[in-house]
C-alpha cells in the first residue's frame, strides 16, 4: 500500500536525522538513494537495477556510469561531502543526450549527504533548488509523485489530448490487425486504459505496470498477451484468494472489484510492435490527461465512423461546466458559503451532497457525469476542511466521513464501448479525488477495492424507461448532450424512436432528434422537483419548431430556468466538429430562485450573464408566444412570395457566354432573353440569364433552333420526374415551372445568407429582371418598408424565429415576413426611416465596384455604410418607442411584447403609403 504524506514526512525525518553529515565516501551512494527512494515506498528489488547504468556523456564524448537512473522518473549523482552539487547537475545533464526519449527523467537529483539538489526537467527555466538534507521533511512536496501523489494540471485544452488519444489508438491499431476484435477488443482496450491511467497517477506504486511489461514480457512480445490475461485475473481476485505462489511482481498489484476485470476473455495474441506500442504508451504522462476529456477524444479514434453515424460530438470541459454550473453548481456553492463555520449547517450540507442523484441519458464516454462528480468532491473536501480545521488528528478517518460517492450517477448510453469508457473514467476521477483528500489532510485515502460503481446502462435511451434507470422521485438533476442530428440527417431508425417517443402528435416529424430526449424528460419529470438541462442544436428554439415542442413542456407545468443563447459547440477531437447550440435548463413546478439568460455577441465569443423575469422558448426574457406561420402578413404591408422556380434541369438558364453565343447565332431568341435575379446575382453580383418565353408564340418558339431545343429538352427532363406535379408541367416547357413574377418594381430578398452578417442585404429590380426561386419578392415595396426589412430590428427578428439551414439565416414568408410586428410610425418617424433608407442606398452607390457580399462583409463594410445604417437602426428604434443603445436582447423584448400586442388584438396597420408618396420616391 502507498504511503500517507505523514507517513513520508516521518520517513524522511528519519532518513534525514540518519545521513545528515555522512562523510563516507561514494561507497555508501547507493546505500543512500536506496533509502531515500524507500522513504516513498519504492520497494528495493525495484530499485536494484537503476545503479550503474553505462552512459555516454555528451560533453566529453566518453564513458561513463549514471549513479541511478530510473527511467522516466529521476536520475541522480552523488557526490562526496563539500563537493560541487551545480557541477554535479551539469555531470546528470551531460547523460541526457544518451538516453532515449521515454527515458528522460522528470527529476535530477544530486547530493553530497549534508546537502541535496532538486532539479525539475518540467520547470519552464529548470532551477537548482538546494537544502540541507535536515529540511528533506519541509521539502517532500517536490518528491511526491515518487510516491505515486499525483499534481493536478490538467491540460484540458491543449494538443496533449490529442497525443495521449492518438498513442493509445496506436495500441489499438495494433491489436485490432491480428484480428482481435469486437466486445473483446473493447473490453481488453478499456482495462489497459485503466492500468496506464493507474500506473502514473498512484493507483499503485509509480511504473510497477511498465516493468512488468519491460522485465518479464519478451521482447518479441510473443508472451505479452499471456502475461496481461494472468494480470487481470490477479486484479479481479481478492488478497486473501491469491495463491502463495503467486508471482511476486503481479502479487503486488492490488484487487481492483468493481467488475471491471470480472468478465473472463482470452487475450489477443500478441507481437513485437504490440508489445512496443504499450511499452511506449506506459511511457506517456496519463496523469495529465482528465478523465472527463479523454474519454471521448479516446472514442474518436477507435470508432470515429460509427460514433459520426449516430450525432456524437465531443465535449470540452469549458462547454460541461456552461451546463452545470447555472444547474447545479452555482447554487450549491452558495449554499457551502452560507454554511460559514457552523458545524451543524456544514453536517447538514454535507448529508444533502450525499442524497443527491444524477442522471444522464445520452451519457457517451461520461464526461458530464465525470466532470459532476468531480465538483461534488470538491464541495465535499471543503466541507471536510472546515469540520476538521487544524492539525490532522492521530486516527482521522476520511472514509468514515466521505458521504460522496460514485454510485449517485446513472447514464444510459447506447454504444457498448463508449459505456465501457464511461464506467472507467468514473473510477479514474474517484481516484484522483481520493489523491487530492490525501495530499489536502496528509492521509492516505484508500481506493482499492473498489467500493461503489456508477450505474451505465447500455441501451436505447429513446426505448427504454428512465424509471428503471433512476425512479423519478430520486432524481435530482437531469442532464446531458444528447445527439446532434437534424430532422433530415435522422436515419431509419431514428425516425422510429421519434414515432416511439411522440406517437402521432402533429407535426413532430418536423424535429430534431433531440426534441425527443425533452419528450422523454417531460414525462419523467412531471411532478417532480428535479432539475433538468440539455445540449441542444439550436433550431429547436427557432423558428417552425419552436410552436411544435415547446408547449408540450411549458403547457404541461415546465418553466424554463436558464439558458445560454446561440453558440459555437467547438471539439478538441479529428474534424473539429463546429455545431450552432443552445443550452436549455428547465424544471416541473416552475423554477426556484433567479433565472439566467447566457448571451453571445457572436456564437464564438463568451457568454455574457443577465438575470431574466421570464424566459420563453425562443430564449428571450420576454412573455412566452409562440410565433406561427401565417399565410397573410400580421400588419398591412405588402405581400411577399417566393420569386419563380424554372423546373427545367437547366435548359431555360443562361450563363453570360452562353447568353453571348445565342444573342450572336440567333436572334430569335435573343430578343426572350432576361436578366435573372438569383440569391448569388444579388449578393455576388455574378450575372445569369433566363429564356422568358412567357410572351412567346409556338411559331417564334419553332423557328429558333435554340429555342426549340432547350424547349424540347425541358419537356424531356419534366417527362422523366417521379413528381406527378412535375410531369404536367411538361405539358407547357416554354415556361417556368411556377411563375410569379411581379409586374411592377420590387424588392429582392436572398432567402439565405451567411451567419455572420449584420443583416440580409436587399436591392429593388425592376420588373424587366426575373426574379428566381433563390430569392423573395416583395412589389411595391416602399422605402419605409425598405428600411424596416434592412435594420437590426428585422435582423433580431430574423435570427430568433427564422431558424437556420445549417448555419445560414433563413428568410421565410410565412415564419419571418408575415409574423414580423411591424411599429405603428407617426408621419415623423415614417419620413425619418425613409430619409435613412434612401442614405444606405446612396452609400452603396459610392463603392459601384463592390458587390453586396462585400459590402456587408463584417470585416470589410465601408465607413460611410455603417454610419448609413447606424442611422436607420437608430431611426427603425424609434418607431418602436426606444432609444439609446440597444442590444439583441433588447430588441427581442421590444419586438416580441409588440408581437403579443397585435395578435391579442390581431391589429392590423395600414403601413402602404399613398400613391403619391409612393410615386415621389428615390432609389436606385
Amino acid at each position: 500500500m502507498r504511503p500517507s504524506r505523514n507517513d513520508i514526512i516521518a520517513s524522511a525525518r528519519a532518513f534525514a536525522q540518519e545521513w545528515h553529515g555522512e562523510t563516507s565516501e561514494r561507497g555508501e551512494a547507493q546505500t543512500f538513494w536506496t533509502e531515500f527512494l524507500a522513504v516513498f515506498g519504492i520497494q528495493r528489488r525495484r530499485v536494484h537495477a537503476a545503479f550503474e547504468r553505462h552512459a555516454r556523456r555528451s560533453s566529453t564524448m566518453g564513458g561513463g556510469f549514471i549513479d541511478l537512473i530510473w527511467p522516466g522518473m529521476i536520475l541522480a549523482e552523488h557526490k562526496s561531502a563539500g563537493e560541487d552539487l551545480e557541477a554535479a547537475a551539469d555531470q546528470a545533464l551531460d547523460y541526457l543526450d544518451s538516453l532515449p526519449d521515454r527515458d528522460v527523467p522528470r527529476l535530477i537529483l544530486v547530493s553530497d549527504f549534508a546537502r541535496m539538489g532538486v532539479m525539475d526537467l518540467e520547470a519552464e527555466d529548470r532551477p537548482l533548488f538546494v537544502f540541507p538534507l535536515a529540511r528533506l521533511a519541509d521539502e517532500i512536496d517536490r518528491f511526491l509523485f515518487l510516491a505515486g501523489y499525483t499534481t493536478r494540471r490538467f491540460e484540458v485544452e491543449g494538443a496533449v489530448n490529442v497525443k495521449a488519444a492518438e498513442i493509445l489508438g496506436d495500441v489499438y491499431d495494433e491489436i485490432a490487425a491480428t484480428g482481435y476484435a469486437g466486445h473483446p477488443l473493447r473490453v481488453f482496450i478499456v482495462r489497459l486504459l485503466f492500468l496506464l491511467f493507474g500506473d502514473s497517477t498512484g493507483l499503485w506504486a509509480r511504473s510497477q505496470f511498465s516493468d512488468l511489461l519491460i522485465n518479464r514480457t519478451a521482447d518479441d512480445g510473443s508472451d505479452l498477451g499471456m502475461w496481461l490475461g494472468r494480470l487481470f485475473a490477479v486484479l479481479d481476485t481478492p488478497d486473501d484468494r491469491r495463491t502463495t505462489a503467486l508471482d511476486q511482481d503481479l502479487a503486488a498489484f492490488p484487487y481492483v472489484n468493481g467488475g471491471l476485470f470480472e468478465e473472463r476473455h482470452e487475450p489477443p495474441d500478441t507481437t513485437r510492435r504490440m508489445r512496443e506500442r504499450l511499452i511506449e504508451a506506459c511511457h506517456f504522462d496519463w496523469s495529465k490527461i482528465s478523465p472527463a476529456i479523454f474519454g471521448s477524444m479516446f472514442q474518436s479514434v477507435m470508432e470515429p465512423a460509427a460514433r459520426r453515424a449516430i450525432g456524437a460530438h465531443y465535449t470540452s470541459e469549458t462547454n460541461i461546466l456552461r451546463v452545470i454550473r447555472p444547474l447545479l453548481l452555482d447554487d450549491l456553492e452558495s449554499e457551502l458559503a452560507a454554511c460559514g463555520s457552523s458545524r451543524a449547517r456544514l453536517r447538514t450540507f454535507h448529508e444533502k451532497l450525499g442524497r443527491l442523484t444524477f442522471f444522464d441519458p445520452a451519457c457517451g464516454c461520461g464526461n458530464f457525469l465525470v466532470i459532476a462528480y468531480r465538483e461534488l468532491r470538491r464541495l465535499e473536501r471543503e466541507v471536510l476542511a472546515r469540520l476538521n480545521p487544524g492539525p490532522v488528528q492521530l486516527g482521522l478517518s476520511l472514509e468514515g466521513q466521505r458521504k460522496v460517492q460514485i454510485d449517485q450517477f446513472h447514464g444510459i448510453e447506447i454504444e457498448e464501448f463508449p459505456a465501457r469508457i464511461a464506467e472507467t473514467a468514473m473510477y479514474l476521477i474517484e481516484h484522483l479525488e481520493n489523491e487530492e483528500l490525501s495530499r489536502s489532510f496528509g492521509l492516505n485515502v484508500v481506493d482499492l477495492p473498489i467500493a461503489a460503481v456508477a450505474h451505465i446502462h447500455i441501451g436505447n435511451a429513446l426505448r427504454m424507461d428512465w424509471a428503471t434507470v433512476l425512479e423519478p422521485q430520486r432524481c435530482s438533476f437531469l442532464y446531458g448532450n444528447p445527439p446532434f442530428v437534424g430532422k433530415k440527417a435522422r436515419s431509419a431508425s431514428q425516425q422510429d424512436d421519434m414515432a416511439v417517443v411522440f406517437g402521432q402528435a402533429k407535426g413532430t416529424a418536423t424535429l430534431d432528434y433531440v426534441a425527443a430526449w425533452y419528450e422523454k424528460a417531460r414525462s419523467y419529470l412531471k411532478g417532480t422537483d428535479a432539475k433538468a438541462a440539455f445540449v441542444s442544436t439550436n433550431s429547436i428554439t427557432q423558428g417552425e419548431q419552436v410552436p411544435i415542442l415547446w408547449p408540450r413542456l411549458l403547457n404541461d407545468g415546465f418553466e424554463i430556468g436558464f439558458a445560454h443563447r446561440t453558440f459555437v459547440w467547438t471539439s478538441e477531437a479529428a474534424g473539429m466538429a463546429h455545431v450552432h447550440c443552445v443550452i436549455v435548463g428547465f424544471r416541473s413546478g416552475g423554477w426556484p430562485g433567479k433565472r439566467w439568460l447566457f448571451d453571445y455577441a457572436t456564437p464564438r465569443s463568451e457568454p455574457h450573464q443577465l438575470e431574466a423575469t421570464q424566459i420563453n422558448p425562443y430564449l428571450v426574457d420576454a412573455p412566452t408566444v409562440y410565433v406561427e406561420k401565417r399565410r397573410e402578413p400580421l400588419a398591412a404591408v405588402p405581400h411577399a412570395s417566393f420569386g419563380s422556380m424554372p423546373n427545367d434541369g437547366g435548359n431555360l438558364i443562361l450563363d453570360d457566354d452562353a447568353m453571348a453565343r445565342l444573342r450572336e447565332v440567333d436572334p430569335v431568341a435573343a430578343r426572350f432573353v432576361r436578366e435573372m435575379a438569383s440569391a448569388r446575382q444579388l449578393l455576388h453580383g455574378e450575372r445569369r440569364w433566363c429564356l422568358w418565353l412567357v410572351d412567346a408564340t409556338a411559331a417564334e418558339i419553332r423557328s429558333s433552333p435554340e429555342l426549340a431545343a432547350r424547349v424540347k429538352a425541358v419537356r424531356d427532363y419534366r417527362t422523366k420526374s417521379d413528381r406527378e406535379a412535375t410531369k404536367q408541367l411538361a405539358r407547357t416547357p416554354q415556361l417556368f415551372g411556377e411563375i410569379r413574377q411581379p409586374a411592377t418594381d420590387y424588392l429582392c430578398i436572398p432567402r439565405h445568407a451567411g451567419e455572420l452578417r449584420a443583416l440580409v442585404p436587399m436591392r429593388y429590380f425592376g420588373p424587366s429582371v426575373v426574379a428566381s426561386d433563390s430569392t423573395l419578392v416583395v412589389p411595391g415595396a416602399d422605402l419605409f418598408l425598405f428600411g424596416v426589412l434592412q435594420s437590426a430590428m428585422f435582423t433580431t427578428w430574423l435570427r430568433a424565429v427564422g431558424g437556420k439551414l445549417e448555419s445560414r439565416l433563413r428568410i421565410s414568408v410565412e415564419s419571418v415576413y408575415n409574423t414580423f410586428p411591424f411599429p405603428d410610425p407617426s408621419d415623423t418617424q415614417r419620413a425619418r426611416v425613409t430619409e435613412a433608407a434612401q442614405r444606405v442606398l446612396d452609400a452603396r452607390q459610392t463603392h459601384p465596384d463592390s458587390s453586396l457580399s462585400n459590402l456587408y462583409d463584417p470585416l470589410a463594410t465601408p465607413a460611410d455604410l455603417v454610419r448609413a445604417h447606424s442611422h436607420l437602426d437608430r431611426a427603425v428604434d424609434a418607431c418602436f418607442g426606444r432609444r439609446g443603445a440597444l442590444g439583441e436582447a433588447d430588441r427581442l423584448r421590444v419586438l416580441f411584447d409588440r408581437y403579443v400586442e397585435m395578435t391579442s388584438a390581431q391589429t392590423t396597420l395600414d403601413l402602404v403609403p399613398k400613391r403619391a408618396e409612393r410615386g415621389s420616391r428615390r432609389r436606385r
